[in-house]
């Protein structure tokens, strides 16, 4: 079943080198094009995201409201989901889609000569990566001279992962913001030790992917975020109150005796 997503992606990577002459231009090429077709969902995602935000604080207040009866907090949860038309899970498809490819890619580079069919292909980025199936670590092996651009990749590989918790930490402050550069410096040291036997043709995938998410961060998602943000805010600010009844039931009047 995974084999024949591998199959396409090499057809697919066969066609994008029949004219950019090069594997790993073959591979950034790829990346735009996936990142462009994601554009919309992540749109969509960052105003999911925006829309949790402001739906936080309710949320809190309901999960501690019924914190002692697990059944009814989710009901409540799933009517607040359902009276808000909110997704909890919509943040995370862009994420979700993402990942066959990465792992389909890894899976081609680990065995490229089994499924090209011949051990002499070139895969290689230009003069700048020889060979985009080895990894950082097999190349340090070799020394510091020839691993140079493949600890520069793996070096991109975790920075750029990181980049977007500290961005977001740089609006918080007190404990909040200490805590985020704190997971952020954990997940960058966890970037290097994956990485470090990851195909280099892998972490130029992710690193282009990374980057191109990182400007459209800075510029698009930004604006994207407050203003809905903003929308969600007003709408909730209009919303009808809601009066939470509970009614007790009527206990009969005593009957005066004669």
């Amino acid at each position: 079943m995974w084999d024949w997503i591998v199959q396409i992606l090499l057809a697919i990577l066969r066609f994008i080198q029949g004219f950019a002459t090069d594997w790993g231009l073959s591979i950034i090429i790829l990346t735009i094009i996936v990142r462009l077709i994601l554009t919309p969902l992540l749109l969509k995602s960052t105003k999911s995201k925006a829309r949790m935000q402001v739906l936080q604080p309710k949320m809190m207040e309901l999960q501690q409201k019924y914190a002692d009866d697990p059944q009814r907090q989710a009901e409540e949860m799933q009517k607040f989901y359902s009276e808000n038309k909110f997704n909890p899970l919509g943040g995370c498809l862009p994420l979700l889609i993402q990942m066959p490819i990465l792992l389909a890619l890894f899976t081609l580079l680990r065995n490229l000569p089994g499924y090209v069919g011949a051990s002499d292909v070139d895969f290689s980025f230009f003069n700048i990566m020889p060979d985009l199936t080895t990894t950082p670590g097999a190349e340090w092996a070799n020394g510091l001279v020839g691993a140079l651009p493949y600890l520069i990749s793996l070096i991109l590989f975790a920075i750029l992962t990181v980049i977007p918790s500290l961005y977001q930490s740089s609006n918080q402050t007190g404990q909040q913001a200490s805590s985020m550069r704190t997971m952020a410096l954990v997940t960058g040291l966890m970037m290097l030790w994956i990485g470090w036997n990851l195909p280099a043709g892998v972490l130029l995938y992710y690193d282009v992917s990374s980057l191109w998410q990182v400007i459209q961060q800075v510029f698009v998602t930004r604006r994207v975020m407050e203003k809905a943000k903003a929308e969600e805010e007003e709408r909730m600010a209009n919303a009808p109150i809601e009066v939470d009844v509970v009614r007790h039931e009527r206990k009969p009047r005593p009957h005066k005796k004669n």
